[in-house]
């Protein structure tokens, strides 16, 4: 049986590290709310983007726009969105291991497969078992669109270079404080929404024209798409951060019960040791 002192130490030591917890679980709280307010704002003007660009693909016909246009595939990059800090569950583990069976999958299909990590997690463990075309970190730390519009800049020069010929981002959407989805999405080359309009539906008047447009708002459309991307993965960081610190918290608690009832147990032990030492000499003394 552990001495007394080694299982008050045990003891201190849950409390302390209970307090983090129970920090940690409040700062992710603080940030989780302003993080899901950026991302309610961000999801009407990205949905409503990607419309505007169906329909003005839609109404043009077939686009001589290289981001509009398929070519033969042989070269794929994948762009995997992580976090920068651990302590957040399986929030890491699940995007990584998703990359992995996208990779596996896809083989087939691509001559190369590539991968382009954002945040440290996702690039430390891909980084011995696959090609890292690039990583970019401490991205989400402070996230900003200008930040995003560069990477989207980035990704747009490669496509054209023709460094590579799809481009698929993998990140965790926000769902709820308890929820995250996994989510793949192709970015390169892109693919617009199919619009339900009615047969007769309004003739809109283009000003400048519908190639001009679709040049100035394919390029943008990436860059929205992947902000939003980049603020869903920064809302479900959070959140998953918080359902595990609170997860930890519930543990230490009940750890803490568990060696304090030890500790009364084994102290009780010491005492009635003592006691029966005591009468046993008092007795033979007597005797």
């Amino acid at each position: 049986m552990a001495s007394l002192k080694s299982i008050k130490k045990r003891i201190v030591s849950v409390k302390n590290t209970r307090q983090i917890t129970k920090a940690m679980k409040m700062v992710s709280a603080a940030k989780l709310r302003r993080a899901q307010e950026n991302v309610v704002a961000a999801r009407p003007y990205a949905k409503k983007l990607a419309e505007v660009l169906g329909r003005l693909a839609k109404s043009q016909g077939g686009s001589e726009n290289p981001l509009l246009q398929k070519r033969v595939s042989q070269k794929a990059l994948l762009v995997v969105v992580t976090s920068d800090r651990g302590l957040c569950g399986g929030f890491n583990a699940n995007i990584c291991k998703a990359a992995e069976r996208f990779i596996r999958e896809k083989k087939g299909e691509f001559a190369e497969i590539s991968v382009t990590t954002v945040g440290r997690k996702g690039y430390e463990f891909l980084k011995n078992r696959q090609k890292i075309h690039k990583h970019y970190g401490n991205v989400l730390s402070n996230l900003s669109y200008p930040t995003a519009a560069l990477l989207a800049q980035e990704l747009v020069e490669g496509y054209l270079a023709e460094e590579y010929d799809e481009v698929y981002l993998l990140f965790n959407a926000f769902r709820s404080v308890m929820s995250q989805d996994i989510t793949l999405q192709q970015l390169l080359p892109i693919v617009p929404e199919e619009t339900d309009e009615e047969e007769h539906a309004p003739e809109y008047i283009y000003e400048p024209s519908k190639g001009e447009l679709l040049s100035e708002l394919l390029p943008k459309h990436i860059e929205v798409q992947l902000f939003k991307a980049l603020l869903e993965s920064v809302a479900s960081e959070h959140g998953a951060r918080m359902t595990a610190m609170d997860s930890a918290s519930k543990n230490a608690t009940e750890m803490i019960g568990k060696l304090t009832l030890q500790y009364n147990r084994a102290r009780q032990a010491a005492i009635t040791t003592e006691l029966m030492e005591i009468i046993s000499g008092a007795e033979s003394i007597k005797g």
